[in-house]
């Protein structure tokens, strides 16, 4: 009895510390609201159950574990079977254990598994539906599994309303998969409201149906309104994943790094995205050839790298891998797809190339140039026809003379030693070269420029030859003075042997001497001047005559120099200056520079000195020199004198006072720059006249005509119309006038209808009766007065001619002498007009460019003035008119 006291004491205290920890473990882990699956009676393994929401129990959770082994609870809540299962009572139910491993925090999610029979009959259960005590008529939540093997029609779920308690109520759906594409998926039965699906579904086809229930009673009435059913089709991992190529095609260089980027490749998978069953896990099942291991795949990415630096073109120029793509994240029982990779290896220059001999010999003979002498050939391991393989050859030493050059042969790659300037064999009988050989490509790896150049050595034989004369050197030169005597003689050109150096048995004759200035003996090579030599001749560029000298041995072998006479100058030339018309604007200048040169050679040249010949007196007067530089001088006017031409002699001196006199052409002229005087006329200058054409003539007087034709009819015609007289408003001028821009007044002239009275009055000033001057002068201005009638007048050729005017009625008027005024020959003629015309005045202005023609007419106390112009320029010539007449004048 004693001993049992302790006992249950022990006994107690350890139910108390029981109780405790149970507290404990069901503060510390929660459970979440439980889950309800609807499953056939029996699943297979590996089979896709349902969805549970973790996040929305326990969002932190990093280790999910089942209670039940014969399911599996996946990272998005998926259940999977990892066992067959048959449910031999109608649920199942297991725990689903969500841990934080860094706050201890647990919590529960109770999964109860149903068969889909036991849940119709619970659903069809009608005192459960009278039961409810809750709104039923509002959208379900429903969802169905894609591929269900059924057995069909499938329950889905029983849509109810309230009002069924009370009134008979008869329930009907329409939408995707009843009325409408694909038809008769789903029905629901009238009375119970049960919905259910006919046929399996691919939710790679369709993802979801929208339905419209509709609850009405019998007569028609609709007590609800319509509701939104949404089934979702829950996604099954019947897709494996697809490569987006059946076979990859990636490059990568040899003697890469590790870790660099072969290329990537991708997959794709229909299953619904952000799922386990769309998780992809990539992986390199095979490569081949399969040792070593040289690449390696990123699981998630797909990007394939490298694992090692020793890929080796020259020894594996390409790789296959066999890949791999897996859904469920790589999970053994994911659906996958296989993919074929190529990598091909590509090329470094990290071969060198290396020459086949260490030395090589060869010969050539002497004074041969562009011939090939030798070939050389060298090893590359690296890609053919490309920069890591075709050669540059170079050669190092002994090539200090430029005799020979090296070139690649791009057909065979081999080196071709040319020679390319001759070889004298009495200079050297031997050459020895060194040639190196590096690729157009620099090489790969790190070494020093002389490791990385293959270097043989090449010797050459210079045979000798029987040559000919040599002219060394080709330009030879010997100095005389321009102007020697004929018969001067003067060292001449030489040529030597080239063997023994010596000019004996070597004849001379010349093949070019463009003035025949000298001769050349033939034995010794000597040259005698012919004619006399002139330095400053246009034909000796810098004072040197060139003479070509062909030089043959006794074997007829030749050799060609050029013999340089240098012409030393001597002064024989004066100073002279080259322009000789030189342009004073007046308006703007007062004086010309001119200059003066000397073609001898500086020594005999400036400092010049101008002056004017000492005989010129008037030219002395008219004109002033100064001197502006060694060459230069400044020609200026004195007393005003006219524009025109004038001719000034200037002496011009050099240092060595021989001299020269150049007549200038002095042209002062009204100009602004040199080229308006050169390019106007010679009316600037004072003694040119402008001059009309033809056409301008003929177009002015048809012009005149036909303004006579109009006036004539506007005139007449008023005035027998309208008898009223009617003022003229004061500023009839200027509604009449238009703007006229004449250089300067013209020579009035006056005529009749028939016969013309001409008054010059313009540059020559003088009267009314004077001398009438040829043509029309620049600025002219003629006036014409006409007179009704048919009077004659002869034209006003001078003083003292006689000038008869008929009346229109029979009278008889002489003009004596031109003695009658305007006035008196306008009284006389006034009468005889009538009411039509009195006075027609014509004034003609003509300018360089433009003629204006302007008419006054005059009837009574009215004034009518008419204008009309007429162009005639370079470019074109036309008659173009303005007639402007004053509306106040009423017609």
């Amino acid at each position: 009895m004693a001993a049992a006291g302790p006992t249950r004491s022990r006994i107690g205290a350890l139910c108390r510390q029981l109780l405790l920890t149970l507290s404990i473990l069901s503060f510390a882990c929660d459970a979440c609201k439980q889950v309800i699956l609807h499953v056939p009676s029996k699943l297979d393994a590996e089979k896709f159950v349902g969805r549970v929401n973790l996040e929305e129990c326990f969002k932190s959770a990093n280790i999910i574990h089942s209670s039940d082994p014969d399911f599996q609870i996946l990272e998005d809540g998926s259940v999977y079977t990892t066992n067959a299962v048959l449910l031999s009572s109608e649920t199942r139910s297991f725990t689903i254990l969500l841990f934080n491993t860094d706050s201890q925090e647990e919590k529960e999610i109770s999964v109860l598994l149903e068969k889909e029979t036991q849940v119709q009959k619970r659903r069809h259960s009608k005192e459960k539906v009278l039961r409810r005590a809750k709104r039923r008529w509002a959208p379900i939540p429903c969802s169905m599994m894609e591929n269900s093997l059924g057995p069909f029609p499938l329950f889905l779920q029983q849509v109810q309303s309230d009002v069924a308690q009370n009134y008979t109520i008869y329930y009907s759906i329409k939408g995707p998969g009843v009325d409408q594409e694909p038809l008769n998926l789903f029905y629901v039965e009238r009375d119970t409201g049960n919905l259910y699906c006919t046929q399996r579904v691919d939710r790679e086809q369709y993802e979801s149906f929208e339905l419209t229930a509709f609850a009405t009673t019998p007569d028609g009435y609709t007590p609800e309104y319509p509701l939104p059913l949404i089934i979702k089709v829950e996604d099954e991992n019947d897709n494996a994943p697809i490569f987006t190529e059946t076979t990859y095609t990636f490059m990568i260089l040899e003697s890469c790094k590790v870790g660099s980027i072969v290329g990537q490749v991708s997959a794709t998978d229909k299953d619904e995205p952000d799922t386990m069953h769309t998780r992809l896990r990539y992986s390199i099942l095979e490569q081949l050839p399969s040792s070593p291991t040289l690449f390696s795949m990123h699981p998630t990415t797909g990007v394939i790298t490298t694992l090692s630096s020793q890929l080796d073109r020259e020894l594996i120029d390409k790789y296959q891998l066999k890949i791999k793509v897996q859904d469920m994240d790589g999970q053994y029982f994911g659906l996958h797809t296989t993919a074929t990779c190529i990598i091909n290896i590509g090329d470094v220059n990290d071969n060198l190339p290396t020459f086949t001999r260490t030395s090589y010999e060869a010969s050539v003979e002497e004074n041969t140039i562009d011939v090939e002498i030798l070939r050389v050939t060298v090893e590359d391991k690296d890609l053919i026809n490309t920069p890591n393989w075709r050669a540059n050859y170079t050669i190092l030493k002994g090539n200090e003379n430029g005799n020979f050059k090296i070139a690649t042969d791009p057909r065979t790659n081999e080196g071709v030693l040319c020679v390319v300037k001759p070889l004298n064999y009495e200079e050297t009988q031997k050459v020895t070269l060194q040639i190196g050989v590096v690729n157009e490509a620099p090489y790969s790896r790190e070494t020093s420029s002389r490791s990385a150049m293959s270097t043989a050595t090449v010797t050459v034989n210079v045979k000798n030859q029987d040559e000919g004369p040599e002219c060394n050197p080709p330009v030879q030169t010997v100095r005389i003075k321009e102007n020697a005597p004929a018969g001067t003689r003067s060292s001449g050109y030489k040529a030597y042997d080239s063997d023994t150096k010596s000019s004996t048995g070597i004849r001379y004759r010349k093949i070019s001497d463009p003035k025949g200035w000298v001769t050349i003996n033939e034995d010794s090579g000597i040259i005698t001047v012919f004619r006399s030599l002139d330095r400053e001749a246009e034909a000796i560029p810098s004072g040197v005559y060139n003479v070509t000298v062909l030089a043959s041995d006794q074997n007829g072998r030749t050799c060609t120099g050029t013999l340089g006479i240098i012409l030393e100058d001597v002064n024989d030339n004066g100073p002279y200056i080259p322009k000789q018309t030189v342009v004073i604007c007046k308006p703007t200048m007062s004086s010309a520079e001119i200059v003066a040169v000397d073609p001898d050679e500086p020594i005999n040249g400036p400092p010049f000195d101008f002056s004017f010949r000492s005989s010129d007196s008037e030219v002395r007067k008219m004109w002033r020199l100064m001197k502006i530089n060694d060459t230069a001088a400044s020609l200026s006017y004195q007393n005003d004198p006219p524009f025109g031409s004038y001719v000034v002699p200037i002496q011009v001196t050099d240092r060595l006072g021989f001299s020269a006199v150049t007549s200038l052409n002095v042209v002062i002229c009204n100009c602004i720059t040199e080229n308006d005087c050169t390019f106007r006329t010679s009316g600037r200058t004072g003694n040119g006249e402008v001059k009309l054409g033809t056409w301008a003539i003929l177009a002015i007087l048809l012009g005149i005509a036909l303004l006579f034709c109009i006036l004539f009819t506007l005139v007449c015609g008023t005035s027998v119309i309208n008898k009223q007289p009617k003022e003229l408003p004061d500023d009839l001028a200027q509604q009449n006038l238009i703007v006229s821009n004449t250089e300067a007044p013209g020579d009035d002239k006056v005529y009749s209808t028939n016969g013309f009275t001409t008054q010059a009055v313009g540059a020559s000033g003088q009267g009314i009766c004077g001398t009438v001057g040829s043509g029309v002068k620049n600025g002219g201005q003629e006036t014409i007065e006409m007179v009704k009638g048919h009077q004659t007048l002869d034209s006003c050729r001078g003083v003292g001619h006689h000038h008869t005017l008929d009346s229109c009625r029979g009278g008889h008027v002489e003009v004596d002498n031109c003695r009658y005024t305007y006035s008196e020959w306008h009284s006389f003629t006034q009468p005889r007009l009538g009411d039509c015309i009195s006075v027609i005045r014509m004034t003609v202005t003509s300018t360089l460019k433009t003629m204006s023609l302007r008419i006054t007419m005059k009837e009574k106390d009215r004034q009518l003035v008419l204008w009309a112009v007429a162009v005639n320029d370079k470019t074109k010539m036309g008659l173009n008119f303005w007639i402007i007449w004053s509306p106040n004048l009423g017609h």
